[in-house]
């Protein structure tokens, strides 16, 4: 699997959909993972840029995923 540089997260109650694009803009990644999978999965990506909505849980999410330098 190539490398996304780019992932969009959904953030829900308890399974959050990601979807991933590589720099040419092709989708190399799309999978659900429950909330207790995110940390460890994001933790074994390389640095990337991650968005999703405004929300009180993205501010909790942005400072975790902050920490392995996305």
């Amino acid at each position: 699997m190539e490398q996304p540089i780019t992932i969009g997260v959904d953030l829900a109650k308890s399974v959050f959909q990601h979807h991933g694009v590589d720099a040419e803009g092709a989708v190399v990644l799309r999978r659900q993972l429950r909330r207790s999978q995110m940390l460890e999965f994001f933790q074994n990506l390389p640095p990337c840029l991650v968005g999703m909505e405004a929300c009180a849980g993205s501010h909790h999410w942005a400072r975790a995923l902050g920490r392995f330098g996305h």
